[in-house]
């Protein structure tokens, strides 16, 4: 008599297992996710093993950390993805003793067009009736260290926000790292975010504002001063009108007639 779990495939396995669902590639500055979730009746003790394709190989390849992966786990693909423009597809099934479910196959994935791109790092200063901005890309070297990437045209959006009435404008900038953004008001203080995107990938985050006067603000001592100072010149300017009137009316005076 054939043992219960005997099955008559020539790998060994039985497709008996539920398949693995929400099979999905989520990525973030060129770091690379697969996530899944087991599918309900697939059994305690079950684990999970990931291959992947490109569209320049016609076989499926294994990937050498996720054979074995648990309930819960998720599989790194950054180093499996090297190429930003290529176009790849995973797949995941679940296995357990003699047993197998099919695999469940995720979307389409190109790595340059469907990770995220992070926000840059933004400071800013003030230079008369303009501001500086120093923009560094996202420090994550899988992002700026692949010459691929670097070589593409890169453009830097920026939104500038007014801080006295709210007045915004928007700019979209070749990407270097120090730009000016000119024309605006001496002694105004701007708020500024900024995000970095080019033709593949229009998905970025905006930075967090960062906020600068153009020119340094008068302070309260420097109006007080002046306020001072305009007072003492106003009563300056009295005294001598007051002074100049009586010197007027005593030269005009008519003379009084005696008897």
């Amino acid at each position: 008599m054939k043992p219960a779990w005997f099955c008559p495939h020539p790998t060994g396995f039985c497709v008996l297992l539920p398949s693995p669902a929400n099979v999905s590639i989520s990525s973030y500055n060129l770091q690379h996710f697969l996530s899944f979730w087991p599918s309900p009746g697939t059994p305690h003790g079950a684990h999970f093993m990931v291959q992947i394709l490109s569209s320049r190989r016609t076989r499926w390849t294994s990937v050498s950390d996720c054979v074995d992966l648990k309930p819960g786990q998720t599989c790194n693909l950054t180093s499996d993805f090297m190429d930003p423009l290529d176009h790849y597809r995973a797949r995941v099934r679940a296995i357990s003793t003699n047993q197998t479910s099919k695999w469940t196959v995720s979307r389409q994935f190109q790595p340059l067009s469907d990770t995220v791109l992070g926000p840059p790092d933004l400071s800013l200063s003030g230079c008369g009736s303009c501001l500086v901005l120093r923009v560094r890309l996202p420090t994550d070297k899988l992002l700026w260290h692949n010459t691929q990437v670097t070589s593409m045209y890169w453009e830097v959006l920026i939104h500038v926000h007014r801080t006295r009435d709210g007045a915004e404008l928007k700019l979209k900038l070749p990407y270097k790292q120090e730009s000016v953004i000119p024309y605006l008001e001496p002694g105004v203080e701007y708020c500024v975010s900024v995000s970095i995107t080019t033709t593949f990938n229009p998905t970025s985050i905006f930075s967090e504002r960062r906020c600068s006067f153009t020119s340094p603000p008068p302070s309260e001592i420097s109006q007080f001063l002046l306020l001072g100072l305009c007072g003492v010149f106003g009563l300056v300017v009295f005294l001598l009108l007051g002074r100049l009137i009586r010197i007027h009316v005593r030269r005009f005076k008519p003379a009084t007639c005696t008897a």
